[in-house]
């Protein structure tokens, strides 16, 4: 895991930087996090399998093996609902990261567009369509593209489950202290783009959303810690 210090960070699309600012990344703003740990890598298929290993009633983790070509010990874990990937974080002692938790892990504190700046998204920084891979890549990949943190891949590779509840309009009435996420919803939020997902996909502000029992070869998940 990489550590996250305390202290405010710019969340929302930074139209400054960004040309490709969606309604629901607005308004930009300062949000105040605690401290936490990360996931320096999206969890893996092996760490994963250890999880389905320990049995679904003890961890709640179910084998998602059909998704062959994505299953390598060191790809990230495809396939799961959020309630596996929830079920994982909490078998491991974690839990999924909020939205704001995520954004400040990828962005820093600065409100740039990706990782690791302003530079426009290329093959050399992540695992996005263009790149025409057709799959997932081993975690840990792409070094030049890491967060100011250290965290890897969060840009592109899979998309990630956050722990929120999807509101198109959250930002605009969300507190300024460790935000949460809307109290219900229909839908729960993913970030960060994957192997399948064009560059406007691929931002530190983007917003996507499924229902949480939606699985596909394209959403994995990290955990943070306290």
């Amino acid at each position: 895991m990489v550590f996250v210090a305390a202290g405010e960070f710019w969340m929302g699309c930074n139209d400054r930087v960004d040309q490709e600012c969606q309604e629901d990344e607005k308004p930009f703003h300062k949000v105040y996090l605690d401290a936490y740990y990360i996931d320096k890598f999206e969890v893996t298929q092996g760490e994963y399998s250890e999880c389905v290993r320990a049995g679904k009633r003890k961890s709640g983790c179910q084998d998602n093996s059909k998704y062959d070509g994505f299953t390598g010990e060191r790809q990230p874990v495809v396939g799961v609902t959020w309630d596996q990937a929830k079920s994982y974080c909490e078998w491991a002692g974690k839990h999924l990261p909020t939205e704001a938790q995520w954004e400040k892990a990828a962005r820093g504190t600065d409100g740039r567009k990706y990782p690791w700046g302003n530079q426009t998204i290329s093959c050399s920084l992540a695992n996005y369509s263009d790149c025409k891979k057709g799959k997932t890549v081993e975690v840990g990949g792409y070094a030049s593209g890491a967060s100011p943190y250290g965290a890897l891949d969060m840009m592109g590779n899979v998309w990630e489950w956050v722990a929120d509840w999807y509101d198109k309009e959250y930002y605009s009435s969300s507190p300024e202290r460790n935000p949460t996420g809307a109290s219900s919803g229909t839908y729960r939020v993913l970030r960060g783009g994957s192997w399948f997902s064009n560059a406007r996909f691929a931002r530190a502000s983007y917003r996507y959303f499924y229902g949480p029992t939606y699985q596909y070869g394209g959403i994995g998940f990290r955990c943070v810690g306290d």
